[in-house]
């Protein structure tokens, strides 16, 4: 897990892409992945970044291991 940070109980980091369109694909290759482990992220996308914030809702907001596992999942697919 590669410059998260942890703030206000979460994981937030954003990935800067050369593109939109790589941003883009980005989140739609994270996808099926967040949908197999159910476990969403809070991100947003502004040109070629995307923002994401990682948060257990289930656990009262809490960091859990789901997040650090979704957060190494997001560096590896962005590492690729």
């Amino acid at each position: 897990m590669t410059n998260w940070k942890t703030t206000n109980q979460s994981l937030e980091k954003t990935f800067e892409f050369h593109t939109f369109e790589e941003a883009m694909q980005f989140m739609q290759d994270a996808t099926p992945f967040i949908t197999q482990t159910d476990h969403h992220p809070t991100w947003s996308n502004t040109y070629n970044r995307v923002h994401v914030i990682i948060t257990t809702h289930d656990a009262g907001n809490q960091v859990t291991e789901k997040d650090h596992t979704l957060a190494n999942f997001l560096d590896e697919l962005f590492n690729r």
